[in-house]
């Protein structure tokens, strides 16, 4: 690895993101630190990127069987080799394809599946059609997603994403024709008095009472001092924490 390389710094493994269309975010590492993996043992991270957060499940989980899969070449290449690099090389894998066609090639059931998936389905499109199929979906659309998901994942398994508010509550009423239900949702909140701007949900295929919490970033003030909350979650992340 070169000096020049732009990599980012975890605790327990670094993540090289030279090539990748989507460096690492405050999105990625929220759901990473967030997904519940006790007890599961078969995950999978779609639209894995740098593979930030199927790195941050193996670290809460070593002993799970982790693949991330990735439709663009160069961020593929680049997340296999941040997975061979890792202490849980033995239980990673980098698939470089589509998640339609892996869902309809694919026998194989997964008891967790996530995504930060793209999540604009309006708007003016950038001219960089890379920065389209990382942000708009253009390349996998909600309704693709939700498809691929329902014939991936397992009885009793989850579903777990990231998404801003709108497009998540739109997400919510989508999944219910692929008979999947939302059982616990965080609203994400920069601070206190802000509305909130992201929503982490996990579905399942049972219809029950959803567990509704609110996680706030940052301290009142303008100095974006993290809340005891945020710190607690990422603390095993973050080198500053």
């Amino acid at each position: 690895m070169s000096k020049t390389a732009d990599v980012f710094y975890c605790k327990a493994f670094q993540v090289l993101q030279e090539d990748n269309k989507m460096k690492v975010n405050t999105d990625a590492m929220l759901l990473g630190a967030w997904s519940c993996v006790q007890d599961r043992s078969n995950i999978l991270d779609v639209g894995t990127g740098t593979g930030i957060i199927a790195l941050m499940l193996a670290q809460r989980n070593p002993e799970a069987t982790i693949k991330g899969i990735e439709i663009d070449e160069l961020s593929a290449d680049e997340a296999a080799e941040n997975f061979k690099s890792s202490q849980w090389s033995d239980n990673l894998q980098c698939i470089c394809g589509s998640i339609q066609d892996y869902s309809w090639e694919s026998d194989e059931k997964y008891d967790l599946i996530v995504s930060n998936p793209p999540f604009f389905s309006g708007g003016t499109l950038s001219l960089n059609e890379n920065k389209n199929n990382v942000k708009h979906t253009t390349r996998l659309s909600h309704g693709d997603l939700l498809i691929a998901v329902s014939r991936l994942i397992c009885n009793g398994g989850n579903f777990d994403l990231i998404l801003p508010y709108i497009e998540g509550e739109r997400f919510i009423e989508l999944s219910h024709r692929y008979n999947l239900f939302p059982e616990r949702i965080t609203e994400v909140r920069s601070r206190k008095d802000m509305p909130i701007e992201r929503l982490m949900i996990s579905f399942s295929d049972k219809k029950i009472e959803v567990e509704r919490n609110t996680l706030i970033l940052f301290e009142d003030g303008s100095d974006r001092t993290p809340t005891v909350e945020y710190k607690k979650l990422v603390s095993s992340f973050y080198l500053k924490f």
